[in-house]
Order: C-alpha cells, then structure tokens, then sequence
C-alpha cells in the first residue's frame, strides 16, 4: 500500500508549491489524487490544456515526477444525475474529460461518485437522497431513480470508459447523498459493469455505523481505491441530536459527528487491520489522505496522518513514534 493525498484541501497552494511542500513536511506521501473537475477545483491539473497537448502532459508530468512522486488518480467527483440540466451535463463531460485525460495519462483510477437525480420528473432543479420510505411520500423514490436515471447512466459510462481506456477503474465513493452509500447499493451498481469500483472512505461508514473491516471483505476486488478519514463523535451532542443533524457541517462544536485526522477516531492498531485488509482483499494500492477535520490546520493534519498511516503500513512502529 501506497500514501497519498487528496489535493483539495491545498487548492490554495500552486502544483509547484503543493509538490516542494509535499517532498520537504510529508516524505510519507508518494501518491497525488488531483481534481479534475465536477465540484473538485482543479487548481492542479488544466484538464483543458493537458488534453489538448502531448507537450503540456510530459511538462505536468516531468514537475511531478522529478520530485520522487507519482499520479495515483483524477478526482472528479459530482452530480452527473443532477436534475439542473446544465449542471448534470457540465459535471457528465467533466467525468468523461477526465476519463480520456487518465488514458493520455496513463492513470489507472478516476474517483467519482454516482450522483443523485430528483425525486421524479416534476420535482424542479433539487435532487432527492432516497434514504427511506419512512412515510408514504418517500415510498418508491429510490427504485424510480436506479431504473430512469442511476442505471442507464452508468451503464453507459461504463462502457464508455472500456472503449477509451481498458484498465481504468472508475472508483465510485460509498457517499450518502448519492444513490451509492453502503453494501447493497454499490453491489447494484458494481453489476452494470466490472469498471465500476469503489473508492472506500471508511470515515463514511463510521458515521453510519457501519463496519468498515467487514464492508472490505464483503466487496473485495470491487475496492479499487481508499481515502484515509477519521470521525470523532460527541457523545451529548449525539445524545441529543442523534446522526441525522440538518446543520452539518457547521457549527462543528455542536455537531454529533465530525471528520477527524487519521487517529482521532480510531487507533493505530485499527488502521493497521485496515491497510492489511485493502492488500490482502482489493485492488487498492493507495490510501489517499483526505484532510476535512474542522478543528486542525489541513497541512498539520496531513502530516499527522501521513504519520500514522505509514505506521500502520509498515507495521514496525510503535504508537508513540507516530504522534505529531
């Protein structure tokens, strides 16, 4: 297993000042997940340009290979299936851009997410989460999306990925809001086609209370890649609140769960079942570092779990020797 690091949560540094950052605080790092699109700002990678120029792409390369570092993936996650019609066809091409962007590339991976359309066809501009049909006006709305939207979408991507790049892996992140969130959704989705993998974040299923350990031997090879997040949950905030709070993500001090740094949530010994069980059972080869607690510095915090995630991969250090 492999380091990397979303590259988000440093938009605000040049690639030049991400990737002299990266080699001097964080040698642990080897692995770029850089956006491409959809909702990711793609502050580091000109998917205009790169596409346009063989020249542009050895140049970008050249910048990150020189510095010992590599290009794990293209993130583009988004809302393809977004009712706002302008929307779902900016972020569709996005996906398809990036896709053709990894073949030129030579990148094996695209992170995306499955998206999540309206309710119906006369529901406007907002898309609905089908979490459950708790009362008789949610009954149906998740099956009338997987059969007039989800399914006929990916499918068709999927076999659009084939055709321009064999062994790319579209790695789907388990997000709830989106039509893919757990076991039984991503197993509906896997089967419109063998490209189709997930991109499993554990700290998405800590908050839901799901067992990450289990969901890795359950999907197996389906696992194409991993990001590296933590939750912390606050006991009375949760107490009185429960998980469902409609102001997440903010105030955080109020919050009955947060994203935390790898090692806030769980310890070393869980991340070290965790990284052993992605080698033994998937075809992930990175876990991506995705910096989004509220209360540390993103620099401090990649460093902190860059830390701790190489303790747990190389499985030689103690618990001490990896506190920032």
């Amino acid at each position: 297993m492999r380091i990397g690091v979303v590259t988000e949560a440093l938009a605000g540094l040049t690639l030049s000042e991400l990737l002299d950052w990266l080699v001097r605080e964080v040698p642990e790092i080897t692995d770029l997940e850089i956006g491409s699109g959809g909702y990711a700002p793609p502050t580091h990678c000109d998917r205009a340009a790169l596409l346009a120029s063989a020249a542009e792409r050895r140049r970008w390369r050249h910048e990150i290979e020189t510095r010992g570092l590599r290009v794990a993936a293209l993130n583009v996650w988004g809302n393809p299936l977004h009712p706002d019609v302008d929307l779902a066809r900016r972020h569709d091409r996005d996906l398809r851009d990036s896709i053709r962007l990894a073949s030129e590339l030579g990148v094996e991976r695209v992170i995306a997410m499955a998206g999540c359309p309206a309710a119906g066809p006369v529901d406007g501009m907002i898309p609905h989460f089908a979490a459950g049909g708790w009362l008789p006006y949610l009954e149906g709305v998740g099956e009338r999306q997987w059969k007039e939207r989800v399914a006929p979408y990916w499918t068709e991507v999927s076999e659009f990925a084939r055709r321009e790049h064999p062994a790319l892996l579209i790695c789907l992140e388990l997000h709830p809001g989106t039509n893919v969130y757990n076991a039984e959704t991503f197993g509906r989705l896997a089967a419109l086609g063998d490209n189709l993998a997930a991109n499993l974040d554990p700290s998405h299923l800590f908050w839901q209370h799901m067992d990450a350990e289990l969901m890795v031997q359950q999907l197996g090879r389906r696992i194409g890649y991993s990001h590296g997040k933590d939750v912390v949950f606050s006991a009375q905030n949760l107490a009185l609140n429960g998980l469902l709070d409609h102001r997440w993500p903010s105030p955080p001090e109020a919050m009955p769960w947060t994203f935390a740094v790898v090692g806030k949530g769980h310890d070393l010994a869980w991340w070290r079942r965790f990284a052993q069980l992605l080698g033994e059972h998937t075809r992930a080869e990175t876990i991506s570092v995705e910096h989004e607690d509220p209360f540390v510095p993103p620099q401090q915090g990649i460093k902190e779990a860059a830390r701790l995630l190489a303790a747990a991969i190389s499985g030689r250090q103690a618990a001490s020797e990896v506190r920032a």
